[in-house]
């Protein structure tokens, strides 16, 4: 008995379902890898819950992989299911995965595909391109494309020409007037309905319909399927031989008519002989909706696999019940939805579908009823409906008695223990590591990054700056436990393979940066053990780095270290001298590599500038932890600086006054420098405002001067705010850009627009209100008798006046009568109050 089914149809589940209770055969072959038999009797297991994937891997090469996808749906997980619980035996008969996971292994990638029938492997790429299915869960016989490599045959097999790519649902739906073949496939097979008529004639129609097929077009493109069929028909003889003729057979509709095809053993022998093999190893693990459907890149062949799921589940009334469920999710939004919406968009289904003439509402008449009637006409919620219930978040679980590779089994037994259990759906986890189980949590993910798992994705954390918060983004996704096995080379633990990867990447980084960011990464993951391999490295490329950019780059992760080691309690006093003697070596070399750049790379030296000032600012702060007592407002830090970092930001200061009066040094580098000196009080806004006058006069060139600017005001370190307080530096930049002749006007405006469109639109109006005053003299003391053209010369009074209520209301001073008088006199005189500039 030959059941053709397509994987992953509810409507074949069904079908198989009830051709076996009807058959009653003594043993059920099941499309799928022989290695695989041994863990059959666990999907009787009570904590095995579908979707779940039988995932097979090479010994020598655990990133070379292949899944065999199954979901609650699937024809063939029902098969499985019925065997186990009439206590038949069940086999699989496909071509086994020491055969699959080696072929093609040296032959060029062809990228995802999307086929019926044939497993997911791995993208020979390399591990970061992650597995790539091929065919598994594809309607019948629909195009194969081999994801790790063309079509390939044995050495003795001669090649066969390349053939067109048939997708057969596509050819049957056309073939009935339809576009569109999951809506055939829905009429014709999902609409019928159980124990309706014959229960083999599905099969007997499909089986036609594929034969006329592949007679038409052969093997479709894919010659693959001659050895796989040639296999799978020797497996078949075995069984008969032993069961008689009671033997049912669930594969896939394509390859049907080759099993019933005569074929003699030796020729069917012959196609298998010298198939190239490797070491197998074989388990279950946890699968997705979301991976099943062929829109993540998975090739799974169907578009909606939540509804599917739906459609196998429900007990009757899906197209209410379905609907039910969308009024549900849409009220856990926040939407207005009401038993009467669900009632009027089930009628508005039927409807459609007897006006479409289809037998029952799809998916299609539903989606449409839920967008008219649910959804105001809009496909905004509808996104989400199809995101939430179409396709689905559901995360399969495997029983623990699933093989695993030891570190697998270290990762369970910590995710236990830190109560951090995978799912499906993306969620934020907000940790404190002054907790010793969020601390955990932390090194745990920090540690599966190093080894390639990205089970998290660490994000910006709300409503906190310090040190001791860390938000994450956590999905569990299938392939991850394809990156779990392949770490298994580097340890058997958790702790111990994150250590070995990091001394091993440690050995092969690149550049100076990348070994400053691993140590980094090694004291967020806990991993002492790895730290003096790595500083050793690193002290040894710092010395031999002459690149004074290299080491502006290195400096800052250096010590970010440092203070990622206070809050973690992590010895780091190895990485101290290093960071000292880092810092040093900027300080020498920086004032000559600034020298003679083009725009370009002074561009990119501004920006490490800016970094190794900040990362001298950490340096000089003590490195006491933060504690419970010591949030963000606290900064948690002390003020006193460490002793191996004394006087290192006055050196640094020295440098900064160099740069700042350099000639030969760029523009815009010259500007940050004396800006970074006036934000430290290095230097006097007297001062500022004189060597801004200098570079402004009309004997130096507009290019040059505008890059000053870009220096001085730009790249986002606040310059607007302090040219809307200090109205005589915005003079200066006034002045000197109304008198900029229209040739340089034209060149220097692309950079102008650069520095002053990064600043928030609340200064930009500010700024604007400031330059449109009238002449005159006006703004803080330090403009003062300037006489600077441009700006108003008094206070705005009435102005004033309007925003004085606010302002009392905010000091809560509307009942303090005998104080009200002065406090207006004093926000109405002082003229170093600059609030009415910065609220225009």
């Amino acid at each position: 008995m030959l059941l053709g089914v397509r994987h992953h149809g509810p409507g074949s589940a069904r079908a198989v379902r009830a051709a076996l209770d009807a058959a009653r055969p003594r043993v059920v072959l099941i499309e799928g890898p022989p290695e695989a038999d041994a863990l059959i009797p666990l999907a009787a297991e009570e904590d095995m819950r579908p979707p779940v994937a039988l995932l097979a891997h090479a010994v020598d090469e655990p990133g070379r992989s292949a899944f065999w996808p199954l979901a609650e749906f699937s024809p063939e997980w029902v098969a499985i299911r019925w065997a186990l619980e009439h206590e038949v035996p069940a086999r699989f008969i496909d071509l086994p995965a020491t055969h699959t996971l080696a072929w093609g292994r040296d032959v060029a990638d062809e990228g995802p595909a999307d086929r019926p029938d044939e497993p997911a492997t791995e993208d020979p790429r390399g591990p970061e391109t992650g597995p790539v299915p091929a065919d598994e869960n594809a309607a019948p016989g629909e195009a194969e494309t081999s994801s790790t490599g063309g079509d390939t045959t044995p050495d003795d097999q001669p090649a066969v020409h390349e053939a067109v790519r048939v997708d057969p649902l596509g050819m049957l739906a056309e073939a009935a007037g339809y576009d569109d073949p999951e809506r055939w496939w829905e009429d014709v097979v999902e609409h019928r309905g159980a124990g309706q008529g014959d229960v083999f004639e599905p099969f007997t129609v499909l089986e036609e319909a594929m034969g006329v097929l592949r007679e038409t077009y052969g093997t479709g493109g894919h010659d693959r399927d001659l050895v796989r069929e040639a296999y799978m028909r020797l497996q078949l003889r075995a069984a008969q031989r032993e069961f008689g003729d009671d033997v049912a057979v669930v594969c896939g509709a394509w390859h049907v008519p080759a099993l019933r095809r005569r074929s003699t053993v030796a020729a069917d022998k012959a196609l298998l002989k010298g198939l190239p093999k490797v070491r197998a190893d074989m388990t279950w693990v946890p699968w997705t909706h979301r991976r099943l459907s062929r829109h993540s890149g998975y090739g799974a062949g169907i578009d909606s696999p939540g509804w599917y799921g739906h459609l196998f589940g429900a007990p009757d009334r899906p197209v209410e019940r379905w609907l039910t469920k969308v009024a549900g999710l849409l009220r856990d939004e926040d939407r207005i939805v009401s038993s009467a919406h669900v009632i009027e968009a089930v009628r508005l289904a039927e409807t459609l579908a007897a006006m479409r003439g289809r037998p029952l509402p799809g998916l299609s008449e539903t989606t449409d009823a839920v967008r008219a009637v649910m959804c105001d006409g809009s496909d905004v919620p509808l996104a989400l409906v199809h995101d939430r219930l179409v396709v689905g978040d559901v995360l399969g679980e495997v029983p623990q008695a699933a093989p695993a590779v030891p570190l697998q089994r270290d990762l369970d037994r910590i995710q236990r223990r830190l109560r951090l259990k995978p799912e499906a759906l993306e969620r934020e986890l907000e940790l404190d590591l002054r907790k010793e189980n969020d601390a955990g949590r932390s090194r745990l993910l920090h540690r599966l990054r190093l080894l390639g798992v990205a089970w998290g994705e660490p994000a910006a954390s709300r409503g906190s700056t310090g040190t001791f918060r860390e938000t994450w983004r956590l999905r569990w996704e299938p392939e991850l436990s394809v990156r779990v096995a392949e770490a298994g080379v580097w340890g058997t633990t958790v702790l111990s393979a994150a250590t070995a990867k990091a001394e091993a990447d440690a050995v092969s980084a690149p550049g100076l940066a990348d070994v400053t960011a691993l140590a980094e990464r090694c004291l967020l993951a806990g991993l002492p053990d790895a730290l003096p391999t790595v500083m050793q490295i690193l002290a040894d490329r710092a010395a031999l780095d002459a690149d004074v950019g290299h080491l502006a780059q290195a400096l800052p992760a250096l010590v970010r270290s440092l203070r990622y080691g206070d809050v973690r309690g992590t010895d780091t006093g190895a990485l101290t001298e290093v960071a000292a003697g880092l810092a040093e070596r900027v300080f020498v070399g920086l004032p000559p590599a600034c020298a003679a750049l083009d725009a370009e790379a002074a561009e990119e030296m501004r920006r490490h500038v800016d970094a190794v000032h900040g990362a001298v600012g950490l340096l000089g702060e003590a490195a006491a932890p933060e504690d419970a007592t010591s949030g963000p407002a606290q900064g948690g830090r002390g003020d006193t600086p460490a002793p191996a970092h004394h006087g290192l930001r006055g050196r640094w200061q020295a440098v900064l006054k160099v740069l700042s009066l350099r000639d030969t040094v760029p523009g815009v580098i010259r500007g940050r420098a004396v800006r970074l000196l006036l934000d430290d009080g290095e230097l006097a806004q007297d001062e500022a405002a004189r060597l801004m006058g200098l570079v402004l006069s009309p004997g130096t060139e507009p290019g040059d001067a505008a890059a000053w600017i870009e220096g001085f005001v730009g790249g986002g370190s606040g310059g607007g705010m302090l040219l809307v307080h200090d109205e005589r530096l915005l003079g200066l930049v006034d002045a000197w850009l109304t008198g900029v002749s229209a040739e340089a006007f034209t060149d220097v405006l692309p950079l102008l627009r650069r520095t002053f469109s990064a600043y928030e639109p609340g200064v930009r109006r500010t700024l604007g209100e400031l330059v449109r005053r009238g002449p005159g003299q006006r703004g803080s003391a330090a403009g003062a008798g300037s006489g600077i053209p441009g700006f108003g010369a008094d206070l705005d009074s009435d102005r004033a006046d309007a925003v004085l209520p606010v302002v009392r209301l905010l000091l809560g001073l509307d009942d303090d009568h005998d104080n009200h008088d002065d406090h207006n006199d004093h926000l109405a005189h002082d003229d170093d109050n600059d609030f009415v500039g910065a609220a225009g």
